[in-house]
């Protein structure tokens, strides 16, 4: 197998059949010797329907189902962990990136690179502050992370077999893809392409599922939060010392102590927001550790014609 292109599917009843068509002509452009995997992640329209007619009709497409909705990431992963083809090709079903673009992602990578990632120059239909937040999260997760994650990319790229069985042989749950194939290190290149609006149906990304994606973003690739946290803690304590320095001064020395609870609610209160914060920040950490150890299964299949 030449190339797998892998499609999570969640709720794209509207985009599958354009998706497919678009798909296998970019594909063939390059290679007859392909396969679609369609990983079906708990969708409640016709999506499944369609990939099983289609799977009937094309011995290229393959499809899993999903018991459940278990998430984007879980859904590519499970792709990556099906597909036979020598080089990968990761897509989203919404047609935001073109399925054209896969013959020139293809051509680079065959310039020696074992990761070439789709990068935006420009999005089409996006409003300004998904625009603006999308922009500050990369580049923050670039200062925190110890892995330069490149910017204004999502997972629209082409990898070889090397990377993806080291992506798969990655144990833990909560995935962050971009960063994981960042992290793997090899010949990573890049090609610029406008993104156009969804073809048909609402976003499958709400605010909700991109902050959790940011904190998984965070968690996985970056310590710092633990360590600012620490440094908080110390800083306070500073400033907490000054003032018992300063209280126990005005008392003794100056015997001009002012009776009230201001102050001390107000230092109660911030010491205390300072304890929650970090312990919010311990809290995420641990969450994630515990979904480790646990060892579920990341996902489960209902039903599947791979192989």
């Amino acid at each position: 197998m030449e190339i797998s292109v892998v499609i999570p599917i969640f709720n794209e009843e509207a985009n599958i059949h354009l998706l497919h068509e678009r798909l296998v002509n970019a594909v063939t452009a390059v290679t007859n010797d392909y396969e679609l995997i369609f990983v079906n992640d708990g969708s409640k329209d016709k999506s499944l329907p369609i990939i099983k007619e289609l799977s009937a009709k094309f011995s290229q497409v393959k499809f899993i189902d999903f018991s459940k909705n278990f998430g984007h990431q879980i859904a590519v992963f499970a792709g990556l962990e099906h597909a036979q083809g020598n080089t990968i090709v990761i897509i989203d079903a919404d047609l935001q990136d073109p399925p054209e673009l896969i013959k020139d992602l293809y051509t680079k990578l065959q310039q020696g690179y074992d990761v070439v990632f789709a990068q935006r120059e420009q999005r089409v239909g996006e409003s300004w502050h998904k625009l603006l937040t999308a922009k500050l999260y990369y580049r923050v997760l670039n200062r925190l992370s110890e892995v330069e994650i490149p910017l204004d990319t999502g997972d629209f790229r082409i990898i070889t077999k090397k990377v993806k069985d080291i992506i798969v042989s990655m144990p833990e749950h909560n995935k962050f893809l971009r960063g994981q194939i960042a992290w793997t290190g090899f010949n990573q290149t890049s090609i610029l392409y406008k993104r156009e609006e969804r073809h048909a149906g609402n976003t499958n990304y709400p605010y909700s599922k991109m902050l959790k994606f940011a904190f998984d973003g965070i968690t996985s690739f970056s310590n710092i939060p633990l360590r600012l946290a620490t440094y908080l803690g110390f800083m306070v304590s500073f400033v907490a010392f000054l003032v018992i320095v300063y209280t126990l001064y005005q008392k003794y020395f100056k015997h001009d102590v002012v009776q009230g609870w201001s102050s001390l609610m107000v230092s109660i209160l911030f010491i205390g927001g300072v304890q929650l914060i970090c312990l919010g920040i311990i809290g995420e950490y641990l969450g994630r550790i515990m979904d480790n150890v646990k060892k579920r299964p990341l996902y489960i299949v209902k039903d599947s014609n791979c192989k």
